[in-house]
C-alpha cells in the first residue's frame, strides 16, 4: 500500500485495525443478509488490507540476513489465528448468538490490533539504526533507497513475480474452498471432513516459520520457485487422496508449502527492489493473489459442475502452480531497476 510508505505503517495498520473493527460490529447490527455482506467485505476487507501490507513491508526494512525468517514469524500469527479464531467465534456463537458474536470479535480487533500496531516501528533509520541491527554508521545507504513505482511494477523481474502469482493464485486456494466438499464425497464425515482446514492451518503455520529461515540459506527468490513447485506436488496427491489420512497428509503438505509462500513474497520484493516503496509494491503484488482468489475457487466449483468430478479442476490447479515456477524461473535474472533515494 503506498500510502504506508509515506505516512509509515504504524498509522496505516492503526487505522486499518479501526476499519476491522468497525466492519466486523457493524456486521453485527446488520438488519439485511445484503448490509452484513458490505460491511464484512468493505470492513474487513479493507481494514485487512490496510494493516496487513504495512506491517509486513515495515518488517522487511529491519531485516537483512535472516529476513526470510523474521517475515514468516510475522505472518506465522495468520496460521495461529486461523486455528484459534474459529472456535472463539463458535463459542461465542452458541452462548451469545451471531450478533453479539460479531460486536465481540470486533471489539477486540479493534482494542488488540491497534494496541498492537502502536508497537510498529516503519524504517530502522528512524531510530539510527540499520537492518540486523547494524551500527548507525550503516543507516546512510539504502535506509530509504530503492525503485521507483514505476521502474519497479516495468522490471522483468517484477512482472515475471506478479505473472507467477496471478497463474498459481488460480489454483492456490482451491483447497480451502473445495477439500473439505471432497472429503464429504468420498465418505468422510463432515466432523472429521472440517478439521481438514485445521490440518492445514497447521502446515501453514509450521511451514512460515520453518521455510522462512531455510529460504535465508539457500535463497529466497529460488524458494519460492520451490513453494509453488511444492503446491503443485500437495495437489498431484489430492489427484489419488481418498481417506481421512490421506487427505490429512495432503492438506499438511499443502500447508507448509502455501505457508512458506505467503512469508516469502514480501522478501523477494524487498530483495530486489528495495525499501522506499516496499509496502505499495507488497499491495500490488497482492493484487494478482486477489484476483486469482476471486476467480480460481470458483472457476473450480463451475468445472466440478461441468464434470461431476474434482479431476479436472485438481489438475487445472497443479498445472498452474507449475506454471507459475516456470515463470518464477524464466524470470529469475531479469532486469532489476536501479536503487535510488526519493528526492527531498
Amino acid at each position: 500500500m503506498p500510502l504506508a510508505d509515506r505516512w509509515g505503517s504504524r498509522q496505516l495498520a492503526i487505522f486499518g485495525m479501526a476499519i476491522t473493527g468497525l466492519g466486523l460490529v457493524l456486521a453485527g447490527l446488520a438488519q439485511t443478509l445484503t448490509e452484513v455482506y458490505l460491511a464484512y467485505s468493505l470492513g474487513v476487507g479493507v481494514g485487512v488490507g490496510a494493516s496487513y501490507v504495512p506491517a509486513v513491508g515495515a518488517v522487511q526494512r529491519w531485516f537483512l540476513r535472516r529476513r526470510g525468517f523474521a517475515s514468516g514469524l510475522a505472518v506465522s500469527g495468520i496460521g495461529v489465528g486461523t486455528l484459534l479464531m474459529p472456535p472463539l467465534a463458535s463459542l461465542l456463537i452458541a452462548e451469545f448468538g451471531w450478533r453479539e458474536a460479531y460486536i465481540a470479535l470486533g471489539a477486540f480487533a479493534a482494542v488488540v490490533g491497534i494496541g498492537f500496531s502502536f508497537l510498529i516501528e516503519n524504517n530502522p533509520a528512524d531510530r539510527s539504526l540499520a537492518p540486523d541491527g547494524g551500527l548507525p554508521t550503516a543507516v546512510k545507504r539504502g535506509a530509504h533507497s530503492g525503485a521507483s513505482i514505476g521502474a519497479a511494477v516495468t522490471s522483468g523481474r517484477f512482472v515475471g513475480l506478479y505473472a507467477a502469482c496471478l497463474v498459481g493464485s488460480f489454483g492456490l486456494f482451491a483447497p480451502f474452498v473445495h477439500l473439505v466438499p471432497y472429503a464429504r464425497d468420498h465418505g468422510v464425515p463432515a466432523s472429521s471432513a472440517v478439521c481438514l482446514l485445521g490440518m492445514i492451518g497447521i502446515g501453514s503455520t509450521a511451514g512460515r516459520f520453518v521455510l522462512g529461515g531455510l529460504a535465508d540459506r539457500i535463497g529466497r527468490l529460488l524458494s519460492v520457485l520451490a513453494m509453488f513447485l511444492g503446491v503443485a506436488l500437495a495437489q498431484g496427491i489430492w489427484a489419488f487422496a481418498t481417506d481421512l489420512w490421506s487427505l490429512s497428509a495432503l492438506a499438511f503438505i499443502f500447508g507448509v508449502f502455501y505457508g512458506g509462500l505467503v512469508a516469502l513474497l514480501p522478501t523477494v520484493v524487498m530483495d530486489d527492489l528495495g525499501a522506499r516503496n516496499v509496502s505499495g509494491l507488497i499491495g500490488i503484488l497482492y493484487t494478482s493473489v486477489a484476483f486469482g482468489t476471486l476467480v480460481g475457487p470458483s472457476a473450480a466449483g463451475f468445472a466440478f459442475d461441468l464434470s461431476h468430478s474434482y479431476s479436472l479442476p485438481i489438475c487445472a490447479s497443479m498445472i498452474a502452480n507449475v506454471i507459475a515456477a516456470i515463470l518464477i524461473a524464466a524470470t529469475a535474472h531479469a532486469r532489476v531497476p536501479q536503487h535510488e533515494k526519493p528526492s527531498q
